[in-house]
């Protein structure tokens, strides 16, 4: 029968000497998904990403990969021909070509040569480079570069596809085509699992995501899910500037289901914000207030009690 799990650990460890990077978590990724992984640095989902795509070893518990015991060093090349990995950090040859580039990873897959130009050509379509497949990758821009990344690690067509950090340095246009071009790969049915720092990234591209924090889960679910069951519906955010002080607006703390005292704001978590805007409106008419919906952001700062980059 097969499975519908695409990588599932149970009781995840991985100690380095007395640090305890990993600390027994359990998750089961189901083929076809896109899963995130997230949390503040230090938190182990890097960790747990590098015991996934088999550069660290596991330290204890159980983990599998589309069915298979993935918990030792054995069959390690069986199971890495199945993923592709886009890192975060560039590590392309900057002194080849796309199509050069390309063609030299397809070669670590054992292609034959018509097959790999073949595939090659597709990868290169499929990340927009058609118009710079003779260009040198140091001309390329970053946001070109990265699609390129993501193109080299789908050469051998893998089932599960793993990014850390796929969008890290881009500007938003180039954010976005990535985006679209990962929507591309849900389509395929492929599998994918990513590290992000961006709560919007996370919220467009994950159908479930793991916040982790100091080694373990501590909440997992549908971003939706996630911030209907930590945080409000709205946001009412209150700005200080830096030398205010969070003391006059107390008399409003009584509205709000859960308050945030934060350096040049307050954050008032309320389900209708409406009459709480007018309050702020008619008893503090020099402070500037916005209404928003409530973010993964605002999950991350009740669970964690820092943000993202905490």
């Amino acid at each position: 029968m097969a499975t519908t799990s695409a990588v599932r650990a149970q009781g995840l460890f991985r100690a380095y000497d007395d640090f305890v990077a990993v600390n027994g978590i359990d998750f089961d990724i189901q083929v076809g998904e896109c899963f995130g992984f997230l949390g503040p640095n230090g938190a182990g989902k890097t960790t747990t990403m590098r015991m996934i795509y088999r550069t660290s070893p596991v330290g204890g518990g159980t983990l599998e990969i589309f069915g298979r015991d993935a918990s030792g060093q054995g069959a390690d090349r069986d199971l890495k021909a199945m993923m592709g990995v886009v890192p975060q950090l560039d590590n392309l040859d900057q002194e080849m070509t796309v199509t050069e580039n390309l063609t030299v990873f397809a070669r670590f897959y054992g292609m034959s040569k018509k097959d790999r130009q073949t595939r090659v050509e597709e990868m290169i379509e499929f990340a927009d480079l058609v118009d710079k497949r003779d260009s040198l990758v140091e001309t390329l821009s970053g946001g070109m570069k990265r699609r390129l990344m993501i193109a080299r690690g789908l050469l051998g067509d893998p089932k599960l596809v793993i990014l850390d950090e796929p969008t890290t340095g881009l500007d938003p246009r180039a954010r976005q085509r990535i985006w679209e071009k990962l929507s591309e790969l849900r389509k395929r049915n492929a599998t994918l699992i990513l590290t992000t720092h961006y709560m919007e990234e996370a919220e467009r591209l994950c159908d479930r995501i793991a916040i982790m924090d100091a080694g373990e889960i501590v909440a997992l679910g549908s971003p939706r899910d996630l911030i209907q069951a930590h945080v409000s519906k709205h946001v009412v955010d209150i700005r200080l500037g830096f030398d205010g002080d969070a003391k006059a607006l107390k008399p409003l703390y009584g509205d709000a289901k859960r308050v945030e005292e934060l350096q040049d704001r307050v954050l008032l978590y309320v389900d209708d914000a409406e009459s709480l805007i007018a309050r702020v409106a008619h008893e503090f008419p020099e402070l500037d207030a916005l209404v928003r919906q409530a973010t993964l952001d605002d999950v991350f700062l009740k669970i964690t009690g820092r943000g993202l980059d905490g």
